[in-house]
């Protein structure tokens, strides 16, 4: 795997969003480099099932708020974020779950926030038993399935970029909520 570029990804959200503005890192890891990043300029909240890794974040990022929690069942208020991010962590719980985190991460968003996250390319579900030292599972779609999945919620899809990765990648995609609040949502629009 080629190094991410995640100073160049956040590129594309960071002038988006307003200085102090609340971002969910989903999937954190250890808070390096993505939540490091976005600590500079926004409140961050990072959330990953790992302690170990939070504990880890905690130390390396100080300026920012964490969360040992499941991503499939973790709740906050509506309209808590401006923007979520999610780089290749979504992609690790099962397939038949992904749809509902994002329909959680639409309600968590306010009116015309922002989702950037690593998806699927191509289908694959599976373990590696060497991945980096450890097993690691994997589950994902396509690129053409995650799409129609955030359109389906309620995204609208800026655009979807391949991360090439091998002979494979990833799916970057830059996906925004709709600047009305569903209460001010016109006869006949169900989002």
């Amino acid at each position: 795997m080629g190094r991410p570029d995640y100073e160049s990804w956040l590129g594309e959200l960071v002038p988006r969003l307003k200085a102090g503005d609340t971002v969910l890192d989903l999937g954190c890891g250890c808070g390096v480099p993505a939540t490091a990043l976005l600590a500079k300029h926004f409140a961050v909240t990072g959330v990953d099932l790992s302690p170990v890794q939070i504990a880890r974040a905690q130390r390396l990022v100080s300026t920012a708020q964490f969360l040992c929690a499941d991503m499939s069942t973790l709740e906050f208020a509506a309209g808590s974020f401006a923007a979520v991010v999610s780089f290749y962590a979504i992609i690790h719980v099962p397939l038949e779950e992904q749809p509902a985190i994002f329909k959680s991460i639409h309600r968590w968003l306010r009116p015309g926030g922002y989702l950037l996250a690593t998806v699927g390319s191509t289908a694959w579900t599976g373990t590696e038993d060497d991945w980096l030292g450890a097993p690691m599972y994997w589950s994902h779609a396509d690129r053409a399935t995650y799409i129609v999945w955030l359109e389906e919620t309620g995204f609208e899809v800026l655009w979807a970029r391949l991360i090439p990765e091998g002979t494979g990648g990833h799916t970057l995609v830059l996906a925004r909520t709709s600047a009305r609040h569903p209460s001010q949502a016109g006869e006949g629009d169900e989002r």
